[in-house]
């Protein structure tokens, strides 16, 4: 054996004792701690019996507080579904009260604007009250003054008549004296007479005067109604009421005496014709461009025929300041025939035009500037109106909206069929400047276009369905 086996050897027999001697100690230990042992597995077993329990509490409160996280998680989802759908009503509302408003809007300068018309109506009407009462106070005052004249001259005459009953005593009297004193000087010379006299018949008895005869002079004495009426207007100093055919328009202006009609002959050659057959919304013409700089002169004239009994609105101008910054609109007046000639609303004048009512073409020129607010109204080529201090100084703004044929509530719209024009126009034309008497002339008997003409028909962007264009060669052609 080498010395690897040998030390090997001598290693087995010092640990194999080694060992069994500790396996010895370690029985006799055991028997006394097995005991204590078993206490403490027991007590393990129990700590971890109740470190099971813990554990099993932790993870059941785990599970619920996962549960709950869950069910919040479900509310959350509820909430946020409820929230969209309740924002989903909340903007449906918003719109329709968007909308509400939008009409409530609308309605209110629906009403305003038609307040604002009703206001002109009772300025014009108060106008017009006011013009008739004092027209029946001037009127009275003629009567009685009339009256009083006539009185004074009846008594006047009634005097004269007894001056002259008395005169006539009077001279009967001196006859019967001097026939008493011719007798007497016929008894103191019987056969001469006095020289210068010759003998007098005897006198007759004195005729007095009976109720006929006084009556009858009287009447002869009267003055005639028409003699009287002239005498009376000569002592009072006033003219004869006006003729039958002069007038004052409303507003203050004043109407000029109209000639006899003159026959405006074949007018042609004036371009289409445009015809708005009912008072339809939908028939009316835009022109455009409008007015593209402010205007502080304004004429408007076209040949126009109706065929309703008013005159409807022929042109209208709005502006998003004001629907009715030019208007010309015969349907509100007062007196059939008659045209409100509107500037910046609610200044107006009434303008007469029972003219146009006949159902005939007419040519009409209606010529503004705000040069002391002078106005003119031209008919057939006769100045029919004319006044002053209408928008004096006023300048009409640029970039509204422009139409013909009915009136705008608003912008480009609000139309209304009782404001509709109902009949035909043609030649329309309108200038920035005031046309003299002679250009106005020139127009209606169907010569060419004054220089300087910023829109006419040729300008008609939109046209209505329902509105007829047609091309005459002369207006007397057209149906």
């Amino acid at each position: 054996m080498g010395w690897p086996g040998r030390m090997t050897l001598s290693l087995l027999l010092v640990l194999v004792p080694m060992y069994l001697h500790g396996a010895s100690l370690q029985k006799a230990g055991s028997a006394g701690q097995r005991k204590p042992f078993f206490e403490r597995l027991r007590r393990l077993e129990e700590q971890f019996r109740s470190f099971q329990e813990v554990t099993l509490t932790q993870l059941k409160g785990i599970a619920n507080n996962y549960n709950m996280s869950y069910d919040i998680d479900a509310q959350l989802q509820s909430l946020a579904e409820e929230s969209q759908a309740v924002a989903l009503t909340v903007n449906r509302s918003q719109a329709a009260i968007q909308g509400d408003l939008a009409h409530l809007k609308a309605w209110v300068r629906k009403t305003q604007h038609r307040s604002r018309k009703m206001d002109m109506r009772l300025q014009a009407l108060d106008l017009a009250l006011t013009e008739k009462t004092r027209q029946w106070v001037q009127a009275g005052k003629e009567q009685k003054t009339q009256r009083d004249v006539i009185s004074g001259l009846a008594l006047g005459t009634q005097a004269l008549q007894d001056a002259l009953v008395s005169l006539t005593h009077q001279v009967h009297s001196q006859g019967a004296r001097l026939a008493a004193l011719e007798g007497q000087l016929q008894m103191a010379s019987p056969g001469t007479a006095a020289p210068g006299w010759t003998p007098a018949p005897t006198p007759a008895q004195p005729v007095h005067p009976g109720p006929l005869m006084l009556l009858t002079d009287r009447q002869d004495l009267a003055p005639h109604p028409t003699e009287s009426r002239e005498f009376t207007a000569h002592l009072l100093g006033t003219q004869k009421p006006p003729a039958p055919s002069s007038h004052w328009a409303p507003g203050g202006a004043a109407a000029v005496p109209r000639d006899p009609p003159q026959g405006s002959g074949e007018v042609c050659n004036l371009g289409p014709v445009f015809t708005f057959p009912d008072a339809s919304p939908e028939n009316v013409i835009f022109l455009s461009p409008s007015f593209l700089t402010a205007l502080r002169a304004l004429s408007f004239c076209s040949w126009v025929r109706t065929s309703s009994g008013h005159l409807g609105t022929l042109l209208s101008y709005a502006t998003e300041e004001n629907d009715n910054k030019v208007v010309l609109h015969g349907r509100d007046s007062l007196i059939p025939g008659s045209l409100h000639f509107v500037i910046g609303d609610p200044a107006f004048r009434e303008l007469p035009l029972q003219l146009l009512l006949d159902g005939q073409w007419h040519h009409i020129c209606i010529i503004w500037t705000s040069v002391q607010g002078k106005y003119w109204l031209h008919v057939d080529r006769r100045l029919v109106a004319t006044g002053s201090r209408f928008r004096e100084g006023y300048e009409i703004p640029p970039g509204g909206s422009l139409v013909l044929g009915q009136e705008q509530d608003s912008v480009g719209g609000g139309f209304d069929r009782s404001e509709a024009f109902v009949g035909s126009m043609s030649g329309l034309a309108i200038w920035d400047r005031a046309l003299v008497p002679g250009e106005v002339a020139n127009l209606a008997i169907g010569k060419e276009l004054p220089t300087g003409a910023i829109l006419t028909l040729a300008n008609a962007s939109w046209v209505g369905k329902f509105v007829q264009r047609a091309n005459c060669t002369c207006l007397e052609l057209c149906p």
